[in-house]
């Protein structure tokens, strides 16, 4: 069984999914540039599209990529922390659940090209890959963003509510913009 096919079928955390399993999740062992998001909202678990909303408008904004591009499994790789919508907590969704990103993650990275540049999109992802960085807020993160490249770049959940962030933080569209543009660019 292929791994697409073994994610497609995971049941591994079912019984904590209030809206039932439908894991979302593009990749292939040609795919240069990775984006690790949270986990699917509820209109990308009704498509099973990833990044099939608001969200996903706003990040191919910020990286340049048409949808053409960033559903191209061959280029890019969408691969969030958890594989289904966790369902709805105050003020959001809840967060990702914790059993995918150690059941899957190493499988799928391990098929990918060495030289890929992955996108940390929002917290949980940058918790996992940037260790060393958790001590740093997520805006100090992203301000510090060139000590994580050449192979990751991490970036705010582009939610309704990054905008309120980025006017907070000019310097984000300034200068994080035109590199995050540049390094996707390079790898499609």
């Amino acid at each position: 069984m292929s791994l697409q096919r073994e994610i497609a079928a995971c049941t591994l955390c079912a019984k904590h999914l209030p809206h039932g399993v439908r894991p979302v999740t593009s990749f292939s062992p040609t795919a240069r540039l990775l984006i690790i998001g949270q986990a699917p909202g509820s209109k990308v678990h009704e498509s099973g599209i990833p990044w099939d909303d608001a969200s996903g408008d706003r990040l191919r904004e910020w990286t340049g990529l048409s949808k053409e591009q960033m559903y191209d499994p061959a280029r890019v790789a969408l691969v969030p922390m958890g594989f289904c919508y966790p369902g709805k907590a105050s003020g959001g969704d809840k967060p990702p659940r914790p059993e995918c990103a150690p059941r899957w993650h190493d499988l799928i990275l391990d098929m990918l090209p060495q030289d890929r540049f992955t996108l940390l999109v929002g917290t949980y992802a940058q918790a996992r890959y940037l260790p060393g960085a958790r001590k740093l807020s997520m805006t100090d993160r992203i301000r510090q963003f060139r000590q994580f490249l050449p192979g990751f770049l991490p970036l705010p959940h582009p939610a309704w509510r990054s905008t309120i962030w980025m006017r907070q933080n000019p310097w984000f569209e300034a200068e994080v913009i035109p590199e995050l543009r540049q390094a996707v660019a390079a790898h499609i």
